[in-house]
């Protein structure tokens, strides 16, 4: 279960902050500018596994937007105030990543993402069939050029509408005959990309809210071809406190009356979830949370709202009311304020190092032990954050007994 050579990190969405972040931080941690902080996989827990080193990436990627990694490293230190040391440092490393980028799709994704693309992107006048091939192309010239062992696929492109439930999702030979028949209606630009990924054994990891990703049968064809896949929706700020916070008021027996949340936030992300269509996938997994731990579902919403000058900040303010002892109603706010892609980062570092392990030792479909990464894990019906994070820790622990008699 040794590490071997180099993986790749192929990203949907190459040219966005968190994309920009991953590679930036990367390349910092090469060079020695910047520690670790963030990244589970550092803590003792993990120190066994023989995980490969954030070193050993190499990065490309799609995007339907005209940029480069340089460009893109640029407007984003200067919008997030890094250090510009940072940037001087490794720019050598983000000009070399330039021509592993490669055109992305936009098929049936909603207007808003479609609104951004150059007139290169292929969209709905090529065939389902023909969009696959090319990103199965991409992908496979990726890893012939670099010599790599394993090319980890992921999705941190921007939010799709919600995808409405066909039968072809459900069955592999059914959804393969929607590719061949060319029905565009039923499937979205993020399932292209799962799909290619998947026919070319690249473990792929969806840290977005799009549904359209991960359908049953790509992860049915997931685990016939032994491929580790997993998701949905990175859990990095607001919804992470929320699964910290549920389970106090479970066990204290504190019946939750209301849960509001108000979500501000600049930056693309911000800007495509302005669109009410986009927005609708985010706060279906914003959501989903509080009914799963509690085991009713209070009053709740999440509200979100574009303000184009935070940039890459982020804040949410929660107010929570909730009913103790003779009745009595009390209330709980609190306030986080963060770097959505410095968060999203480090994170995104260990998911590939996760299943990059997962890759090596032959385990195809849902990674579920990586179920506290993300907002709405699929296959999981566990949503409290220490349960999803002892999964984790106990995965950790059978696989390194294991590659120890290995």
């Amino acid at each position: 279960m040794d590490k071997t050579g180099k993986t790749g990190v192929f990203f949907i969405g190459a040219s966005g902050y968190i994309a920009t972040a991953v590679m930036a931080g990367a390349l910092a941690i090469k060079k020695g500018l910047c520690d670790r902080a963030g990244m589970v996989t550092e803590l003792p827990a993990f120190s066994g596994l023989g995980l490969i080193d954030p070193e050993d990436m190499v990065f490309g990627g799609w995007d339907i937007r005209p940029s480069s990694p340089l460009e893109s490293a640029q407007n984003y230190f200067r919008n997030s105030q890094l250090p510009s040391e940072i940037l001087r440092q490794i720019e050598g490393g983000l000009i070399e990543v330039s021509p592993e980028i490669c055109q992305g799709v936009t098929t049936n994704c909603g207007k808003a993402i479609e609104s951004l693309s150059s007139h290169q992107t292929p969209g709905r006048e090529m065939t389902l069939a023909a969009q696959v091939k090319k990103l199965r192309k991409d992908l496979s010239g990726f890893r012939e050029r670099n010599s790599l062992d394993c090319v980890a696929v992921v999705n941190l492109a921007s939010t799709e509408p919600p995808l409405e439930h066909r039968p072809s999702h459900e069955r592999v030979d059914e959804f393969e005959e929607c590719i061949a028949e060319d029905r565009q209606d039923e499937i979205r630009a993020s399932t292209l990309y799962s799909y290619a990924a998947v026919l070319e054994g690249c473990p792929y990891l969806n840290f977005t809210p799009s549904n359209a990703a991960l359908l049953p049968a790509i992860v049915k064809l997931a685990e016939t071809k032994c491929v580790p896949v997993m998701g949905d929706d990175g859990k990095t700020g607001e919804t992470l406190v929320k699964s910290a916070l549920l389970p106090m008021f479970l066990y204290r027996n504190l019946e939750v009356l209301s849960w509001e949340g108000f979500n501000i936030l600049g930056n693309m992300d911000g800007q495509i979830l302005n669109d009410p269509e986009n927005k609708e996938s985010k706060i279906i997994t914003k959501d989903g949370i509080m009914g799963k731990v509690l085991g009713y579902n209070p009053h709740s919403r999440v509200h979100i709202h574009y303000v184009p000058s935070l940039d890459d900040q982020k804040t949410a303010w929660n107010f929570i009311h909730f009913k103790g002892f003779l009745g009595t109603k009390m209330s709980l706010q609190f306030i986080w304020q963060g770097y959505d892609s410095v968060l999203a980062a480090p994170l995104v570092l260990d998911l590939v190092r996760l299943s990059e392990l997962s890759n090596r030792r032959s385990e195809g479909g849902l990674m579920k032990h990586l179920a506290s990464f993300f907002k709405a894990p699929q296959g999981v019906d566990e949503h409290r954050f220490y349960e999803q994070a002892e999964m984790l820790f106990s995965y950790a622990s059978l696989a390194d007994i294991k590659g120890a008699h290995t």
